[in-house]
């Protein structure tokens, strides 16, 4: 069979497939993540039917879409109400890279695996999920609750400091001079610093280059910016997704809202796709002699994820509600994880058990997450926070909140 024929045909295949399992996911009033990452695991490594010819169109899918939710989620905000949420979560992002990074560099030491993977492993555990959270906060309906910008500002510190951590560890894999590792991590700054200025000084500037009326050049001029900048941004080791959310931050006004219109069906559509090829790139046979240790690393890490983001809500003035969605919101793990145990295990001097710990344990954060995420929406629980409070004497809390 002709290799295009069999790409159509598998594409066609599982897009059906991820069609039929969103239905069923809203017939369960639930996330499709988790159903989404079944179906990557049941054809890819080590599952039914290894789909080869698609992978490579989903993996530039899969690209696209976590630029394009963190893209819209940046059209949701203006750059001042950014820089506000930074600004007062500065601390609580001190707290969340301590409390989430010792564990995964505690379990690599405990391990026998050295203290390059530990520096590795610290990474995979710190930073959550963007892509995921992103989907999650949209999902839910939870956009323009008052809670989202500290989970916003917690995400982009954490996305701005893979601009630090990255060269630092690829400096440590690769024996790269401690000059060299300067050089990268300050180009890497300066890029930051540059977008970051752009989008808060001349934004209403770069809102003018498109006509906000027509739909046709609009999409494809918001749509090109955004891959440019995140593109040019992964090429000096700063997060794709960095770029392209303060892409969207810079857009505002008309702009900005039409621009949210016309990308959101590419977004759902890429959005899924990036879940599936997670679990397509995952060798389902491998992870089950790290599962034991994946899920003990996540059990611990949803919980001071939990702490941080709830710390974070708390210092925005969020109530008890706010909070424990802030904190469990903040679970999921994924893309930056993956890549820095590819980064790790690729260069040879780190355990290869590595990769399977780090997969295994993004897997069990993102199903997690996902289920977690809704508890805090619950009947049983908002009575249960209005009975502690009213234990404790303090005021009731709303049936917003």
């Amino acid at each position: 069979m002709h290799e295009t024929t069999l790409l159509l045909i598998e594409v066609g295949a599982l897009l059906l497939g991820m069609s039929l399992l969103g239905r069923l996911a809203l017939a369960f009033g639930i996330s499709p993540i988790p159903f989404y990452l079944v179906l990557g695991l049941a054809f890819g490594e080590g599952g039914f039917i290894a789909l080869d010819a698609s992978e490579e169109f989903f993996q530039t899918g899969a690209e696209i879409g976590v630029i394009l939710l963190l893209a819209l989620l940046g059209l949701e905000y203006t750059a001042s109400e950014l820089f506000g949420s930074l600004k007062s979560a500065r601390t609580a992002g001190l707290i969340d890279a301590a409390l989430n990074a010792l564990p995964g560099a505690a379990l690599a030491l405990l391990l026998g695996w050295g203290p390059v993977a530990a520096v590795a492993m610290a990474g995979v555990t710190w930073v959550s999920s963007s892509g995921v959270i992103a989907k999650l906060l949209r999902d839910l309906g939870r956009l323009s609750n008052r809670e989202t910008p500290a989970i916003l500002a917690l995400l982009v510190i954490e996305d701005l400091a893979m601009a630090f951590y990255l060269p630092v560890l690829s400096a440590l894999v690769v024996g790269m001079s401690l000059m060299q590792g300067a050089v990268s991590v300050a180009i890497a700054v300066s890029v930051v610093a540059v977008i970051l200025y752009v989008a808060l000084r001349h934004g209403h500037i770069v809102s003018r280059l498109f006509p906000a009326d027509h739909y046709e050049p609009l999409l494809l001029g918001v749509l090109g910016l955004t891959m440019l900048v995140a593109g040019l941004a992964a090429e000096v080791s700063v997060s794709a997704a960095v770029g392209a959310f303060l892409v969207g931050i810079a857009l505002s006004g008309r702009v900005a809202a039409n621009a949210s219109q016309v990308l959101t069906p590419l977004r759902d559509l890429f959005a899924a796709i990036f879940f599936v090829f997670f679990g397509l790139t995952t060798d389902s046979s491998a992870l089950l002699s790290m599962l034991p240790a994946a899920l003990a690393l996540a059990l611990v890490t949803i919980i001071t994820k939990l702490i941080t983001g709830a710390y974070a809500a708390r210092r925005a003035g969020v109530g008890t509600l706010g909070q424990w969605r802030a904190g469990l919101s903040l679970a999921p793990r994924g893309e930056f994880s993956i890549v820095i145990a590819g980064l790790a295990v690729g260069s040879g001097v780190v355990a290869p058990e590595l990769a399977p710990l780090a997969t295994g344990y993004v897997l069990i954060t993102i199903v997690a997450g996902t289920f977690l995420a809704r508890v805090p929406d619950a009947l049983w629980f908002r009575a249960a926070v209005r009975r502690r409070r009213a234990a404790s004497g303090a005021s009731p809390v709303p049936p917003t909140a």
